[in-house]
Parts: structure tokens; C-alpha cells; sequence
């Protein structure tokens, strides 16, 4: 009985651990793998094409989009991003899971591309724990901290978007939260190619 991977699209506010979170489950597991864009931008010291992004020209990338080869994609800083349809289903057909750590804007274009996906949205216990976590890692100014935090309140009106919110607040919980998501979708009987049916049980 053949059971495609799952798509598990991450999303969350900055500072709720999602990468953190996505590490630890990938580290857990040799069958789940991170989604890897393509990208216009240049290559980076350190970044290998293949690894960091898949790095092709802006005409390419265009191309891509016309023909809707991309699940998703967006332009910041005047170079485009994109998660590259082929890549994702091939991986899927392998039997691999693969996560995708994204905004909500582009889980929306995921949505509606390949709605089989799974979504989950990680969120803090509470948005005075968020703040400790922004003020001690990106050390911002407080006004630009509040801007971030009233971001936030915007982004948790698309909880109802997602399937699955899990409240990161110790991450050996929150892994273990995803692992049960990933074996509940797992025993879905949509998501079975072969029926008891087709076999004669």
C-alpha cells in the first residue's frame, strides 16, 4: 500500500521557533526533509546551489511563474523566491516528507496550488514570552519590537487558515505535537492510493 509523503507547510511569527522547530523534527527523523527554493539572488559565501537554494536567472524564474511551476513565490529586495513544484512532488512520490517554513502569504498560494498539504501554525505561549524571545535574539529597538508584536496580532487572524496550531513552548513538546500531526494525517484513508477494495480484503 503506497503512501505519498506529506507536505507540511510551517507557519508562524517571528521568534516562535518555527526553524527551530522544523530542525529538531527533521533530526528525528531520516524520511522528512526541508523544502529548498530557487532563488534569483546571487550565491553567498558558504551557500551551495543544490543545498542553500537552486539559484537561477530572473527570465528563468519569470518563465517558471508563467508556466506555474512554482507552488508558491514571492520578490523581496528585488530578487525572487519560489518553491519549485517538481522538486516538492518528487519527493513526495518517494515517500518523503517534506516541510516548507513559510510565511503566511505564500502558505495561502500553497493552499490553494496543492491543497493536499498539511498547515500548521506554531505560535508562543503568549505574546509577552514572544517579546523576550525578539528582545534577546535580533536586540531591536522597543518601538520596532511593538511594530513587530501589532504584526503579530495581524498574522493570528489567519489561525483558522491552518489545520493544526501548535504552541511552542518547550520544543521536545512541540516535536512531539508534530509527530502525532504527521501520523494522524499519515492514517487518513484519503490518503491511501490502494483501497481494501482494490486488494479483494
Amino acid at each position: 500500500m503506497k503512501k505519498p509523503g506529506i507536505l507540511l507547510v510551517i507557519s508562524g511569527p517571528s521568534g516562535a521557533g518555527k526553524g527551530t522547530l522544523a530542525k529538531a523534527l527533521i533530526s528525528r527523523h531520516s524520511n522528512i526533509e526541508l523544502s529548498i527554493s530557487a532563488t534569483t539572488r546571487d550565491v553567498r559565501p558558504g551557500e551551495k546551489a543544490g543545498e542553500t537554494y537552486y539559484y537561477i536567472n530572473k527570465e528563468e524564474f519569470l518563465e517558471k511563474v508563467t508556466q506555474g511551476l512554482f507552488l508558491e513565490y514571492a520578490t523581496v529586495y528585488d530578487n525572487y523566491y519560489g518553491t519549485p513544484r517538481d522538486k516538492v512532488l518528487e519527493a513526495l512520490d518517494k515517500e518523503v516528507d517534506v516541510i516548507l517554513e513559510i510565511d503566511i502569504q505564500g502558505a495561502m498560494q500553497v493552499k490553494k496550488n496543492y491543497p493536499d498539504a498539511v498547515f500548521v501554525f506554531v505560535v508562543p505561549p503568549s505574546l509577552e514570552i514572544l517579546k523576550e524571545r525578539i528582545i534577546c535574539r535580533d536586540r531591536e529597538p522597543l518601538e520596532e519590537i511593538e511594530k513587530r508584536l501589532q504584526e503579530v496580532k495581524k498574522e493570528l487572524s489567519y489561525i483558522g487558515e491552518y489545520d493544526y496550531v501548535v504552541v511552542n513552548d518547550e520544543i521536545q513538546d512541540a516535536v512531539d505535537q508534530m509527530e502525532c500531526i504527521i501520523k494522524a494525517e499519515k492514517c487518513k484513508s484519503t490518503r491511501r492510493f490502494i483501497s481494501f477494495e482494490e486488494k479483494g480484503e
